[in-house]
This record gives C-alpha cells, structure tokens and sequence, in this order.
C-alpha cells in the first residue's frame, strides 16, 4: 500500500497508515466500536490521537475489550489501579469520565435502542461527504459537531466539547474528511 495516495496527516508511520486505510472514516455501525471510538477520543482530548493510537492496546486491556456495561461498573479502586497503569494516559479526571461516560452510553442505548441510532440521527443516517484537497480546509469543529457535543454534555458526558466529537464523527464516518486525492474515496 506504500504506493496509494493518502491524507497526509496518517504518513507518520504503519500504526497511523492502518488506522487511516482501514478504520478511519468508514461508517461504522458496531455498538462496541462505538464505545471504544468515544472512550478513546475522550482520552485524546487536548492530546495528540497519535498518543492515543500507540497507548490503544493498553487501553483496551484496562478497559475490560471496551465492554461500557464492565466499566460502567468500575469503581473508585479500579481507578487508582488505572492511575498506577504506565501503559495510560493518567489524568483522573478522563479516567472517571471513562466510567460515567460508559453508564451514559448505556442509558442512550436505552433510550434510543442503541448508540448508533442516537449518533447517526444527528446526521439524518447520512454520511457528510467533504470534498477537502488539502488538510489545511479541514475545519476543528461544525455545527453538527457543536450540537452533538451540546447534546452529549447535557446528558453528563464528560471530555466531549466539539473538537473531539468532530474527530469523532470523523473517525465512526458519519463526516468524510478523506481529502479528495485519497485512495479511500474510489
């Protein structure tokens, strides 16, 4: 795949290159998938998504496999624990929002039979198809970014001011930033 033009952004090595060719900005459906994207991109928050990225596995292991009804259920020991976990980002704060988040999601699926029917819903089940061509147009954040996080925030989330969901809704693709030269766009 070295020889597929890519955004630019993911050139940094193999771990960004696989995430951009084979996770980031197809639409995605999956309940699990959708917790793990919104757990990690709280812990991005004010951070770089390449630190995040490299520290996934550890996340995913700390995590219980990004399971939300297993850490909605953690408590304040398993937090300290986490806080002595090296392979994280330790900031308390992100830790516990981790775990309300997680009880938070639980109660959306709830109420709307699942997160993916609550997340796609903003977009009218529509992908938001980009056109960039280069990543300097790519914009931080959008009106539909800025009503998802109003919305998350007023249910409690924590972590999700409309930065980190607009690389959210990138990174589930319910927005296509794929610059227009990018191989995922044929």
């Amino acid at each position: 795949m070295q020889d597929k033009k890519r955004c630019n952004w993911c050139e940094k090595d193999d771990l960004y290159r696989r995430y951009h060719d084979e996770e980031w900005g197809r639409p995605l459906h999956d309940e699990g998938k959708h917790f793990e994207f919104l757990l990690l991109e709280t812990m991005q928050a004010g951070l770089s998504w390449y630190t995040i990225l490299v520290k996934r596995e550890n996340y995913r292991r700390a995590f219980a496999n990004f399971d939300p009804r297993k850490v909605a259920l953690f408590t304040g020991a398993d937090i300290d624990e986490l806080m002595q976990n090296a392979g994280l980002v330790r900031n308390r704060r992100k830790l516990e929002a981790a775990v309300s988040n997680a009880q938070l999601f639980l109660a959306i699926q709830q109420e709307f039979g699942s997160f993916d029917s609550y997340i796609w819903g903003f977009s009218g089940q529509q992908i938001i198809d980009n056109r960039w061509e280069n990543l300097s147009q790519v914009p931080a954040t959008s009106e539909l970014s800025d009503r998802v996080a109003k919305d998350l925030k007023k249910r409690g989330f924590k972590f999700v001011g409309s930065t980190t969901i607009y690389a959210h809704l990138q990174a589930i693709g319910i927005i296509n930033d794929h610059l227009v030269n990018c191989w995922t766009r044929n």
